[in-house]
C-alpha cells in the first residue's frame, strides 16, 4: 500500500512540475471555439470511401457531386463541418474526409446522411470520435480570407 501511495505522489509531482500556465492564453477565444483546458475538443472524424452505387450515370453523378459540394458549403456555414477535402488517388478507395463539429457519432451520422452523394451510395462514410485542437474551428474563417475563388 505504501508503494502505491508513493508511486501516486511521484506521478502527481512529476506531472505538475512540467505543466505551466500559458502566457498567451485567450479565455474568450478558448470559450468561442469550445476549447478545454488543453486547447482541445472532441470532433467526429469521417472518412468517405467509394460507395456501392456503380450504376449511376455520368449525369446522375454530376448531380450528386453538385449536391455534395452544396451540402459541404451549407454545413461549413453552419459551423458543423470544420474541415473537408478529397484524397488523392489511392489504393484504399478513400475519397475524402470530413471533420464534424459535434461530439456524438449519431449527430455526425445525421450530418453525413444529409449529403446527396452519401444518400445515393456514391460515397460511404466511416465515423469515429476524434480529439484535437479546438483551433480547427478557425479553419473556415481563415480559409475564406485566402481563397481567391470559391467552390
Amino acid at each position: 500500500m505504501k508503494k502505491i501511495f508513493l508511486f501516486g505522489l511521484i506521478v502527481i509531482s512529476f506531472s505538475t512540475s512540467f505543466s505551466q500556465e500559458n502566457k498567451d492564453f485567450d479565455a474568450k477565444l478558448a470559450k468561442d471555439v469550445g476549447a478545454d483546458d488543453y486547447g482541445m475538443k472532441t470532433y467526429v472524424f469521417c472518412i468517405l470511401k467509394t460507395g456501392t452505387n456503380s450504376t449511376a450515370t455520368a449525369e446522375e453523378r454530376q448531380k450528386y457531386f453538385e449536391g455534395h459540394m452544396a451540402n459541404i458549403n451549407k454545413l461549413a456555414d453552419e459551423k458543423k463541418l470544420v474541415v473537408a477535402g478529397p484524397f488523392m488517388k489511392n489504393d484504399k478507395n478513400y475519397r475524402g474526409i470530413f471533420i464534424f463539429n459535434c461530439t456524438t457519432i449519431e449527430e455526425a451520422k445525421a450530418l453525413v446522411d444529409s449529403d446527396p452523394a452519401v444518400a445515393a451510395n456514391i460515397f460511404e462514410a466511416e465515423l469515429t470520435l476524434w480529439y484535437s485542437s479546438a483551433a480547427l474551428m478557425m479553419v473556415n474563417e481563415n480559409h475564406n480570407k485566402i481563397a481567391k475563388t470559391k467552390i
